[in-house]
């Protein structure tokens, strides 16, 4: 097979090549579409997203990724402001003393090894809609069709999201859904110690060097390495819906490799 793919490849245009590929992903996307709509969980989270929607409009959040950074900044400043904390930024909670205002995680491999530690939690989740396999449905709790394939920024968190290869560009969208006016990103390095192929699985030898902690993604935890590309594309179209809006994204992350964002101080957002 993957000598016919390589052969194919080799007769055909790169545009053809684009639009088999794309047209291959709508197919995928449309066959997940049905119950991604109507069932019965995904019905009753839309009901419930209705009420969040502008919920927040005209205020600022601060969306908390989960870099090496972390560490350099003043968590303290944050009590009082809204905040989207994302995959095992839970692991930091008992440090801070306060929870963030919601919570986010789409990637397979965390929600199945984190799944008891996600379903603890007391605060409004947004998961997944591939999380059912792991996670009882709560009344705080938000299935989202996000999906691999279909660039897109969603305007809408009801209907279906691309993940943009990371989960920060996911919750751009929900933060813009719940109706923010401001972003401010912090903790997003945008840089990995690790290497290797984007997206591909690997096992944890030992402390996370990548994250805030070393137990974060600590030895055997299996995750997938980062597809900075992708992400920065995703990136990209944030800014412009946002921008297009009215409204901002700001990077405040300390030292951060991240160029699409205008940077701004963190310690002058409070001043």
């Amino acid at each position: 097979m993957s000598e016919l793919r390589s052969a194919i490849k080799k007769m055909l245009p790169a545009p053809a090549i684009r639009a088999l590929r794309e047209g291959w992903d709508a197919l995928g996307r449309l066959r997940e579409w049905p119950e991604a709509t109507f069932h019965p969980w995904r019905r009753d989270t839309v009901h419930r997203l209705a009420a969040l929607h502008n919920s927040r409009r005209g205020e600022r959040c601060f969306i908390i990724g989960n870099g090496p950074s972390l560490r350099n900044t003043d968590m303290t400043r944050l009590r009082d402001e809204y905040t989207i904390g994302m995959n095992r930024i839970y692991l930091m909670f008992p440090e801070l003393g306060f929870q963030t205002s919601y919570y986010l995680a789409i990637n397979d491999l965390v929600i199945e090894q984190c799944a008891a530690d996600i379903q603890a939690l007391k605060i409004p989740r947004f998961v997944a809609w591939r999380a059912r396999r792991w996670l009882q449905p709560e009344d705080d709790l938000y299935f989202l069709y996000t999906t691999y394939t279909g660039p897109k920024f969603a305007l809408n968190a009801a209907r279906r999201l691309w993940e943009g290869a990371t989960v920060t560009y996911t919750a751009l969208q929900v933060a813009f859904f719940l109706g923010f006016e401001q972003v401010i990103l912090i903790g997003v390095d945008h840089n990995f110690t690790t290497k290797g192929i984007p997206n591909t699985t690997v096992v944890s030898q030992g402390d996370d060097p990548n994250h805030f902690s070393p137990a974060y993604f600590g030895k055997g935890f299996r995750w997938q390495l980062p597809d900075l590309e992708t992400s920065e594309r995703a990136y990209r179209l944030a800014r412009q819906a946002y921008e297009k809006a009215g409204r901002q994204v700001l990077d405040a992350t300390i030292g951060g490799k991240l160029q699409v964002f205008q940077k701004v101080d963190y310690d002058a957002l409070f001043e």
